[in-house]
């Protein structure tokens, strides 16, 4: 089995902290998530994954982007981008970087959860035959470095701010059922050391659709991984849900495979 060759101690340069563990859910309401695999060039196989995880074959990105109307955080968007590997024989994705629109939403997936979130300006809009995603990175004083809807950027976005922008066309109604989500291992120093986090997300979806997407800008390096390089859109798909957060119930060594390394926090 294929493992990954990243340096831990690499990976964990500005990783979240999670002081305590906690033991409540968090619930989210009116969510309008938007959800993305697309393919990767091979140099991202197991260059961008720590020991303890697994890539696949061909390497593959999972993007996933909410708006969330209730939250205990708030209303607030969130983007995540991550990358498709296993975790033992389980699928599972890695998370490289997040961003989310609001900083009471960006402490709690930090500290609740241990994603590698920061505060960004994020527009998903959801239309009757189409789905448009922008992010944008803001400037210390909380301005984006994008201008308004006629802002451009070239295929890495770099330059004028512009994080990811993705459209995504022709709404084909699904059924609720047929929409799988998989679970983010996050990087993060928690009370038993410097752990992948095994977040989990349910998900209670009312509407789904799916779509033909296009990434239209990516600036990998503004994700925290410069060797990403999504290069064809797989799949992609919109759904009207709510989701609930579950709190942690395990982790896992990032440099020992699952079997060896993986512990119960509850």
């Amino acid at each position: 089995m294929i493992s990954g060759t990243a340096s831990v101690d690499e990976l964990a340069a500005g990783a979240p902290e999670i002081a305590a563990f906690g033991t409540e859910s968090v619930r989210l309401g009116g969510v309008t998530g938007l959800s993305l695999v697309a393919e990767l060039r091979r140099p991202a196989r197991e260059a961008v994954l720590p020991p303890g995880l697994h890539p696949i074959v061909p390497p593959a990105m999972s993007l996933l982007a909410w708006d969330v109307s209730e939250s205990p955080w708030g209303a607030f968007s969130a983007a995540f981008v991550r990358v498709v590997c296993r975790s033992g024989a389980r699928a599972r994705t890695f998370c490289v970087g997040a961003a989310a629109s609001t900083h009471d939403a960006v402490a709690g997936l930090r500290s609740q959860f241990g994603f590698p979130a920061h505060q960004a300006e994020i527009s998903l809009r959801r239309h009757y035959d189409e789905v448009d995603l922008r992010v944008s990175a803001e400037d210390d004083d909380g301005r984006s470095h994008v201008g308004g809807e006629g802002g451009s950027a070239g295929r890495n976005g770099r330059g004028n701010g512009l994080m990811l922008a993705l459209s995504a066309l022709d709404p084909d109604p699904l059924s609720v059922g047929d929409l799988q989500h998989v679970g983010s291992m996050n990087l993060a120093h928690t009370p038993l050391g410097l752990r992948l986090v095994q977040v989990e997300t349910h998900h209670e979806p009312s509407r789904v659709e799916r779509l033909a997407a296009r990434i239209d800008a990516f600036d990998a390096g503004a994700w925290g991984q410069p060797l990403l390089d999504p290069y064809w859109a797989v799949s992609c798909s919109v759904s009207l849900e709510d989701v609930e957060i579950p709190a942690i119930r395990f982790v896992c060594d990032p440099a020992l495979p699952a079997a060896e390394g993986t512990e119960r926090v509850q």
